[in-house]
């Protein structure tokens, strides 16, 4: 029999994780995290995140404790889709963490309303839909987490990032306004804005433009990027009891860029 100890932070809970087509991603690494912590999974992404699915899944010893799909979270009936599936599969959602985002890089004289369009689709409309579906679910439960992975960008303004920028700055007012709401229901809502991290776009933009990589080093006081698996630390935490009385913040993990 198990004792206490044996017990891991998030085991038995059910965690919907969004964004993880990347090995080298910020969903991933929050994927790997959580499995790591006992937390069954529902992994949504783009694209297939079966590789993924499988390494939690090893993490968790269980091959039906961890459900891939395959969703395009632009597509409103899509996130009912995933939302309907964790319930399917495991009778309860516990967390939610909104980490699917698309960034296109543009001029601001140059963006096009299909890109305008498509941004606020999947990084704002999507989190806004993924958390009123899994409210019945964590109001019948008597409380759940949620987290938004929003971006420092939605802190500081960025040349040619004004879409992204702008759809995270609101996603952070999203977080502070459903922390409000829902605390009553025992529900806690808090955001995560990193700041340059080592994930794969980010790591073939420096090996395409070394010089550009440096440059933006230059405002990150630690000197470095962050790695994929901080950001998963920190959003554990916040899913975790340790982060019990914290609610409506936006957590800023960026290496001080936005000390300046």
């Amino acid at each position: 029999m198990a004792s206490s100890t044996d017990v891991k932070p998030l085991q038995d809970k059910v965690a919907i994780v969004t964004g993880v087509s990347s090995p080298v991603g910020i969903g991933a690494a929050v994927a790997r995290r959580l499995a790591g912590s006992g937390a069954r999974l529902v992994l949504a992404a783009d694209a297939p995140p079966d590789p993924i699915a499988q390494e939690c899944a090893a993490l968790l010893g269980d091959p039906k404790a961890v459900v891939p799909l395959t969703a395009d979270l632009g597509d409103a009936s899509a996130v009912a889709a995933m939302v309907a599936e964790a319930e399917k599969r495991f009778g309860r959602i516990d967390m939610l963490v909104n980490n699917a985002a698309v960034r296109v890089n543009r001029a601001f004289g140059d963006f096009t309303l299909a890109e305008f369009d498509t941004a606020v689709a999947v990084n704002l409309r999507a989190p806004f839909l993924a958390s009123q579906g899994v409210l019945p679910s964590m109001r019948r439960q008597g409380g759940g987490r949620i987290v938004h992975i929003a971006s420092q960008l939605g802190s500081v303004a960025y040349q040619t990032r004004t879409i992204y920028g702008m759809t995270k700055a609101a996603l952070i007012h999203l977080t502070k306004s459903m922390a409000l709401e829902l605390a009553p229901h025992n529900i806690q809502v808090n955001a995560v804005s990193p700041g340059p991290i080592a994930t794969q776009p980010t790591l073939d933009r420096v090996q395409h433009d070394p010089e550009e990589a440096a440059r933006r080093l230059e405002y990150v006081p630690m000197g470095r990027y962050g790695r994929p698996e901080e950001i998963g630390e920190v959003v554990h935490w916040l899913l975790t009891t340790d982060a019990s009385f914290l609610t409506g913040h936006d957590l800023i993990v960026d290496g001080g860029y936005t000390i300046h």
